[in-house]
């Protein structure tokens, strides 16, 4: 896992083509708003949380967020206890993010 400043993130994602964004946080939370082309998994769920990460390619590269950073840089943890090399932690998440958010429809 490397964690990421808000522009090493959009920077690196931006020139990534094998990149999958990861949104963690909650049903509640995303109800604001989420980063374009976001995966929605919910961390609090769990086991089912750990079986919907284990259906991803772990050949991709996953640019994983929450709301501060803390339950991201969690779940990147957990993916590299399952076989994910490459994550990457977005530091201060949606709270400092200033990229572009869309509703979550």
């Amino acid at each position: 896992m490397e964690d990421l400043t808000q522009e090493e993130w959009a920077a690196q994602l931006a020139k990534d083509g094998n990149a999958v964004v990861i949104d963690v946080r909650t049903d509640a939370e995303i109800a604001d708003g989420i980063i374009p082309n976001a995966i929605h998994i919910d961390i609090y769920k769990g086991q089912e949380f750990v079986n919907e990460l284990e259906e991803l390619n772990k050949n991709k590269n996953y640019y994983v967020y929450c709301r501060s950073g803390n339950r991201s840089g969690q779940a990147c943890n957990i993916m590299k206890q399952l076989g994910f090399e490459n994550t990457y932690n977005l530091e201060g998440g949606m709270l400092d993010w200033s990229g572009d958010v869309v509703d979550n429809d």
